[in-house]
């Protein structure tokens, strides 16, 4: 087994469901976390892009957190992000998310203007001191530019001992990957996000897991898992039945909200697709393509060749 509070493999994000009035659905939420458990995964991530969590009030934010960790009861970890642009109000969450229980807190480097470096490590290293007890994974994700560079995340490691994961959301990623392990050792836990289009590139290189949305999680797992232990072909051929949905639902954010939640209806953990608006609305030709996309991967959970229920969730690392 993992060491307390380590991650590994897939840690996927929750997404949050909403009632018909667009409010938290508690109960559909406490459903998610179990599937997440009977999926054979060992964490996961809440509240994230993925969980909308722009569109909740630092409240919210909390309530989403103290939820999963209490339906969790130590079967799963739950890493509890803590976004936020201000670092002060950055800091309150996540000394509450500690507070909760959470395993470990993560933070998204504020990318709503740009920032010089300086202007980041101050933020980042303001965020690390206020928990200094508690694993931190920080998540770039910049799409005006690079995520911040390697001789960045060796200085911060240096100075910050919680600074344990770090989570990058771009491609042709690679070269970055492996300076990342070599300028560090390999003592910051690397996770490869958006969706986990690019892990079959990225495990041989020795990242530390992927953070996919949830519905896929448990076929992902068994991916990475065939993966790392060299049966590349079987990996590839179980990747290449979901990519097509992971590929499509990425084109836009709130498209992958609706598309992660129909699929979850599909297979019968969640009771709607409801998103905060402004949400997206797909026109019936993308209805159609979600569906049939879904059905695919539905396909695959289906096929009992794939195994995905006995999925063994003790992992020797790489």
């Amino acid at each position: 087994m993992n060491a307390e509070n380590e991650l590994y493999g897939v840690v996927p994000i929750i997404p949050t469901p909403f009632t018909e009035d667009e409010e938290i659905d508690e109960a559909a939420l406490r459903d998610l976390i179990d599937f997440a458990v009977a999926s054979g995964i060992e964490a996961v991530c809440l509240p994230a892009y993925a969980s909308e969590f722009y569109k909740l009030t630092d409240d919210e934010k909390l309530q989403v957190v103290r939820i999963a960790v209490s339906q969790a009861a130590g079967r799963i970890k739950i890493v509890a992000q803590s976004n936020h642009p201000s670092l002060k109000q950055a800091i309150r969450l996540a000394q509450a998310n500690v507070a909760a229980g959470a395993d470990v807190v993560s933070l998204a480097v504020p990318r709503i203007f740009s920032l010089p470096e300086d202007s980041l490590r101050a933020y980042l290293s303001g965020f690390l001191e206020s928990v200094p007890d508690t694993p931190v994974l920080i998540q770039d994700f910049n799409p005006g530019g690079s995520s911040i560079s390697v001789g960045f995340i060796r200085e911060l490691m240096e100075s910050h001992p919680n600074f344990k994961y770090l989570k990058l959301e771009e491609p042709l990623c690679a070269p970055k990957f492996e300076s990342i392990i070599r300028e560090t050792a390999g003592k910051i836990g690397l996770f490869e996000g958006w969706g986990g289009l690019y892990m079959l590139e990225l495990v041989p290189l020795g990242i530390r897991g992927v953070m996919p949305g949830l519905a896929v999680s448990d076929i992902l797992q068994k991916v990475f898992t065939l993966r790392n232990q060299g049966a590349h072909q079987k990996a590839f051929d179980l990747f290449e039945k979901v990519m097509p949905q992971i590929f499509f639902s990425l084109q836009n954010m709130e498209l992958f909200h609706y598309a992660e939640k129909e699929l979850l209806m599909a297979r019968g953990i969640l009771k709607n697709s409801i998103a905060r608006k402004a949400a997206y609305i797909p026109d019936p030709s993308s209805v159609s393509y979600i569906k049939e996309l879904n059905q695919r991967v539905l396909d695959v959970i289906n096929d009992e060749t794939w195994e995905i229920k006995s999925l063994e969730t003790t992992f020797s690392k790489a």
